[in-house]
């Protein structure tokens, strides 16, 4: 539970670092450039462990590179699209209903909910439901909105993978595996931004937020988030 309550403060502190570098760096150049500064960070601790498992790692790799797809390429991107026309505010209060999703894949795994999570998390997707519209169950969601909304599953979709990790692939190895994997399939999409949009500037106002979601939201958080899956479960760990 500790674990994913500090996965779960790095991740509200990214949701502001995404919204303020929103309008000087193109989504998909800042997730790229996000998971190359990941990479740096856990290259020291994980390179060894997965050069150790590589063999393990390239029978898995179908599983592996869904859990990318999902979890680092996807579920970020989305992220940053939504920083566009969206608040923080909003943002960290939508990923509040990722726990439903969460819940309903653990459902259709064959795990029994009960009867107080099942109405505890009516009632946090309820509250998203009055948060975002201000206290009204008429919603008029924004364009960023329906993108959070859109990373929320994509997000609950990944953390459902987790629980199926394959046997022998440690944290480390297989977090460098997913960064190396997410970092290769944003690569053309890089690419092409960079063509039509141009680069950004390297200032404080940007390197800043992206060093933040880099090391603290992407190194830092993803390790303790898939460590407290392993130990209590996606549903659980995602109610925190």
């Amino acid at each position: 539970m500790l674990l994913a309550l500090l996965a779960t403060v790095v991740w509200s502190g990214s949701f502001v670092a995404t919204r303020d570098m929103a309008d000087s760096v193109p989504p998909v150049q800042a997730v790229f450039w996000r998971w190359i500064i990941a990479l740096a960070a856990v290259a020291p601790f994980a390179a060894r462990p997965f050069w150790r498992q590589r063999r393990l790692i390239r029978r898995h790799l179908g599983f592996v590179a869904l859990a990318s797809l999902f979890g680092v390429a996807l579920y970020n991107t989305l992220v940053h699209q939504a920083g566009l026309t969206t608040s923080a505010g909003n943002m960290g209060m939508i990923m509040a209903a990722s726990p439903v999703i969460m819940a309903v894949y653990a459902r259709l795994g064959g795990e029994r909910l009960g009867a107080r999570r099942v109405l505890g998390m009516s009632a946090a997707a309820l509250g998203v439901l009055l948060l975002v519209g201000k206290g009204s169950l008429t919603v008029d969601l924004a364009a960023g909105d329906l993108w959070m909304f859109a990373a929320a599953l994509s997000f609950a979709s990944y953390s459902a993978l987790l629980k199926r990790r394959p046997a022998g692939i440690d944290g480390p190895a297989f977090l460098f595996t997913t960064f190396v994997l997410g970092a290769l399939m944003l690569a053309p999409a890089y690419a092409v931004s960079v063509a039509v949009q141009g680069g950004f500037p390297a200032t404080t106002g940007t390197v800043g937020p992206l060093l933040y979601v880099g090391v603290m939201s992407s190194a830092v958080a993803f390790f303790a988030w898939n460590k407290a899956i392993t130990l209590i479960g996606a549903a659980r760990a995602g109610a925190v």
